[in-house]
């Protein structure tokens, strides 16, 4: 099995990989998001499945971390002087916004 850390293996690699030729229960079911996943392991449609700790955290499940993900926002240049978008990364860049992140469970770059 590659590792994990190549480039050219994605998560449906690396659990396919695991599974081998078995589709157990619920393989097909593909959530569309973090919260997702975390709603329909809380509510016992699925016994696992893959999302970020905080989501986790706030539907009450535990959480073991596979691998470190980041996250950037993008924005289109011409439009950084908005005052909405202006009061959005002086957020990013504050005291608070960056303790509230990682309160979160996020680590700001």
């Amino acid at each position: 099995m590659s590792s994990i850390a190549e480039p050219d293996v994605t998560l449906v690699d690396l659990i396919d990989r695991l599974l081998g030729d078995r589709r157990p229960d619920g393989y097909w079911n593909q959530p569309r998001s973090h919260n997702a996943v975390a709603t329909a392991v809380a509510q016992h449609r699925a016994d696992w499945g893959m999302t970020i700790a905080p989501v986790a955290h706030a539907s009450g499940l535990g959480f073991i971390p596979f691998a470190e993900e980041h996250y950037d926002f993008a924005l289109v240049s011409a439009r950084k002087q908005r005052p909405a978008v202006q009061a959005f990364l002086d957020a990013l860049a504050s005291e608070e916004g960056r303790a509230a992140l990682a309160e979160a469970g996020f680590r700001p770059a």
